[in-house]
């Protein structure tokens, strides 16, 4: 069920955490972050996104990429302000923009030959005068899909020519499979810089969830709004947790290259295990660990059988209504965990959608 890698995090980022504690890494953090990590941060943006942001006034350290969200949020907004999410979206977007007093507007994307797709006409017709930002996710959680440059580039003429703001969550951007790539929506369109807030963390591409690092990038104006917002909360992740994240992104990344291979070969046996199962057809992600199942034919509510298999099989999935009215008829799997876990996972599923059908 869960977006929580099952890999442990790299040796050589334990270790800089190690040797940053025996250092007496222990005082407060740079409310801003520490200047090394921050540093690491835009030579990371330039290396693989081709992104150019200043350290010093337009890089700000989080604790993860939810509270990143949060901060600009809460930075962007005025109350009764509306923010647009892709309809299905990752359940956990909406609370956030509530307790920064906005609204959140469902933009629908039905699934359209086995994708899920966000279309500027769509985004067009959801507009309205309160209308302040766009939160989009790429890879998308939980749909799989990596936006191409030519989507980028349709979404952002609306986000430019209706002076919206950007809210681009990238959290999952190392985690890609065959032509796919992820692309930075800035890179795509540099016209979006002056209005984008991108978002990451180091939990997905490093198996670093339980550290709580992640980082912001954005004009400095907002950088600085943010920053408020998170000296009377968070106030940054701790400096050794910090130094080790700055070793992560500097560092070698043999370790991200390989922990994409498992994923990939994990994605291979999802589809190869659920081909045959009556009822379902396993929509291939592009990228992220997550796998959605399409059981539209199955013709039983989404949440009937998330209850069905967790009762009758012990199986945990969830119902793809949970995620927004577009994801009725799909059931998202995850293989964040492999192995016997994932194998175990698989033959249950297979097994109660068989029974559903009444195979």
């Amino acid at each position: 069920m869960r977006g929580e890698p099952d890999l442990p995090t790299p040796p050589h980022i334990v270790e800089a955490a190690e040797r940053a504690l025996r250092n007496g890494r222990t005082s407060y953090p740079d409310n801003r972050g520490e200047l090394a990590l921050r540093e690491a941060v835009a030579v990371k943006l330039h290396r693989d996104n081709q992104l150019s942001y200043d350290p010093a006034s337009e890089i700000l350290i989080t604790t993860g990429a939810t509270f990143g969200i949060y901060a600009a949020l809460m930075a962007l907004l005025n109350p009764g302000d509306e923010v647009l999410l892709p309809d299905p979206i990752y359940d956990a977007y909406a609370s956030p923009i509530r307790l920064a007093g906005g609204v959140p507007v469902r933009v629908p994307c039905p699934p359209r030959h086995q994708r899920f797709e966000l279309s500027a006409d769509t985004i067009e017709e959801q507009l309205t005068p309160r209308t302040r930002a766009l939160l989009l996710n790429t890879p998308w959680n939980p749909t799989g899909t990596v936006f191409r440059a030519d989507e980028l580039r349709a979404i952002a003429r609306v986000v430019v020519e209706r002076n919206l703001w950007l809210i681009s969550d990238e959290i999952y951007e190392a985690i890609t499979y065959g032509d796919a790539r992820h692309i930075s929506p800035v890179a795509a369109v540099p016209e979006l810089r002056p209005r984008t807030v991108l978002v990451n963390a180091l939990s997905k591409t490093y198996s670093m969830t339980g550290w709580r690092v992640g980082y912001c990038a954005a004009p400095e104006a907002v950088t600085r709004a943010m920053l408020l917002v998170l000296q009377q909360s968070s106030r940054g992740p701790a400096t050794f947790i910090q130094d080790a994240a700055a070793e992560a992104l500097r560092g070698p990344q043999e370790a991200v290259a390989r922990m994409r291979d498992e994923y990939a070969a994990r994605r291979a046996a999802v589809l190869e295990a659920m081909a045959e199962t009556p009822g379902c057809r396993m929509m291939e992600p592009e990228g992220g660990f997550f796998a959605m199942a399409d059981i539209r034919a199955l013709e039983t509510p989404s949440d009937e059988i998330r209850r069905k298999l967790l009762e009758e099989r012990g199986l945990v999935v969830i119902h793809g209504a949970a995620y927004g009215a577009c994801g009725e008829g799909t059931l998202r799997v995850s293989f964040a965990s492999g192995g016997e876990t994932l194998r175990e996972g698989l033959r249950r599923l297979r097994l109660g959608l068989e029974a559903i059908a009444g195979t």
